[in-house]
């Protein structure tokens, strides 16, 4: 499925290139963490194969998975917006392949090539208010009581 938050609905071609040249290629087993919530933030990844799961930390209970991605999804965007700490956790769902990028690097891109950073900047933002609204839903649906979100009047 093809969403405005994969890499190639989201950023035009020549951004897409110039952000590929700094991917390294990467794996992880299932059941590998790849970030936990609240820890610093300096990579990030564009999944080629296989699925991880994003979660978030639930109080008295074990953590709720909000979202799987899949191909070519970015997984993470904490690195992007100071301080830098993850706002989720995610683990490799099943094998993953992934580019992973070195966050340090893609943001001195950005400072350098304005027109690439806003690029990234609009696509970050798609995928944050992508995500906002996934953890919205499934959290209503995992927390809420029964017809809580139904309107009445």
């Amino acid at each position: 499925m093809m969403t405005s938050t994969t890499l190639a609905a989201g950023l035009p071609i020549e951004h897409r290139e110039q952000l590929m040249r700094n991917a390294r290629e990467v794996s992880f087993d299932v059941g590998t963490r790849l970030f936990e919530e609240g820890r610093h933030a300096d990579r990030f990844w564009i999944i080629r194969t296989g699925t991880v799961d994003l979660d978030l930390r639930v109080p008295g209970r074990r953590a709720a998975v909000i979202e799987s991605l899949g191909h070519g999804e970015l997984v993470g965007w904490s690195w992007h917006f100071p301080p830098h700490l993850w706002q989720l956790g995610a683990e490799a769902a099943t094998p993953v392949r992934a580019y992973e990028f070195d966050a340090d690097a893609v943001r001195a891109i950005c400072a350098d090539d304005p027109e690439f950073g806003r690029a990234i900047a609009v696509w970050i933002g798609r995928v944050v208010a992508h995500r906002l609204q996934s953890a919205r839903v499934r959290l209503l649906d995992l927390y809420a009581p029964y017809g809580s979100g139904s309107r009445s009047g």
